[in-house]
This record gives structure tokens, sequence and C-alpha cells, in this order.
């Protein structure tokens, strides 16, 4: 069953930059996230405020940072303003983060969220594809202190790369497991940065016996 409840405030994670000889747009994934926003607060006029979270790839690729004004959050800003959901509703960007945590933990720090209360009743929207969504929960869980009650699922369609069902489980996994008993912002960012050196080593291990 759809479920009927209307989210005052949107929280639409990036899925990524492309950049060309200095030129930078979104991913069609990225763009998708936007469409389901504007699609969302489109039929539902209680949307008061979206936030668009992205700085630039995720710390695990190691991609170098888009210059300001190029990055995920702004470029779904600008994309959200010409499909015209600026008259929906008040929209905001976090630019800074490189991850989902970092969205999440950014978006609280920069006060993206405030003067909103979050709960089964009024509860925050999180935009981004199906597969994404439960990390994106348990995260929120850890960062925002909401519970799954508080928390409504608005998912993306489209322009996904396919990737095997057991990658984004396997990342849920690895989050349960090495945020187990963290909450304090900056035990959670030492502990995915330890995770994302743990894993660029393995894709340095196998890269090279595979060579």
């Amino acid at each position: 069953m759809q479920d009927q409840r209307t989210a005052a405030v949107l929280l639409v994670f990036g899925r990524g930059v492309i950049g060309d000889g200095g030129r930078y747009t979104l991913t069609p994934a990225s763009a998708a996230r936007v469409q389901a926003a504007v699609d969302y607060a489109a039929a539902r006029p209680g949307v008061a405020r979206i936030v668009f979270a992205g700085g630039w790839a995720e710390a695990a690729e190691g991609a170098g940072q888009p210059p300001a004004g190029r990055r995920e959050g702004d470029l779904m800003l600008a994309e959200a303003r010409a499909a015209g959901l600026d008259r929906h509703a008040d929209l905001r960007a976090e630019t800074r983060s490189r991850s989902t945590l970092e969205n999440l933990l950014h978006t609280a720090e920069d006060g993206l969220l405030d003067g909103y209360a979050f709960d089964a009743v009024h509860p925050l929207g999180l935009v981004s594809h199906r597969e994404h969504l439960p990390r994106i929960r348990f995260l929120a869980a850890k960062v925002l202190g909401l519970p799954a009650r508080a928390l409504l699922d608005v998912p993306a369609t489209g322009g996904e790369t396919p990737l095997p069902w057991r990658s984004e489980r396997a990342a849920r996994l690895i989050a349960r497991l090495g945020f187990l008993g963290a909450r304090d912002p900056s035990a959670l960012l030492r502990r995915e940065r330890r995770m994302v050196a743990t894993l660029r080593r393995a894709e340095r291990l196998l890269r090279s016996s595979a060579g």
C-alpha cells in the first residue's frame, strides 16, 4: 500500500557529477532524483522545503572536487529551479559532502533542517533510488536520531547504472558493522575514513593480483 503521508521537507541525495573539460553536469541518476522531487512536490502542496545534498564523488572514489557552484547540490538545485520547483518550496543545497554519511552530517550542521520536527505524522522525505534508501534510513537514525516511522521513502526511477544486487546490500552490511555503537559525528567520520581506507587497500590488492 502506498504511503499517503506528505513530507514537509525532502532531502535529495546526489548520485554523481560528470566533469568534461571544465564542464560539469549531473549524472542521469542524479537528474532522476531531482525529477522525483519535482514530481512529488507538484503532486503534494504540503512540501515546504527541499534540500539537495551532495558535494562530489563518494570519498571511496577519490575524485577531485568540482569548483564551487558546480558540485552535486549546486547542479541539482539549478535543475530544480529550471523545472519551476522553487514555485512549490524553499530550495536549499548542501555542497560539502563526499558520501551519504556526510550528506546527513553536513545537512544537520548547516541548519538546513532547522525549524522542522519529524515524526510519524510529519516525516522527513528521503529522495534516492530504491536500493539506496535502506542505507540512508540506517544512517539517518544514527545522525538525526530519527526512528523509521519519522522517515518517508520517495524513490527515484531511471538513470541508475545497473549494479549487482549484492553491492548495495554489502554497503549496508559494512555500514551496520562499521558504525556499530557510534553516534557522535566525529566518531562516525573516523570510522567511515577507516572503512574507506580498508576498501581502497582491498581494491589495490585485487588489481595487483589480477595483473
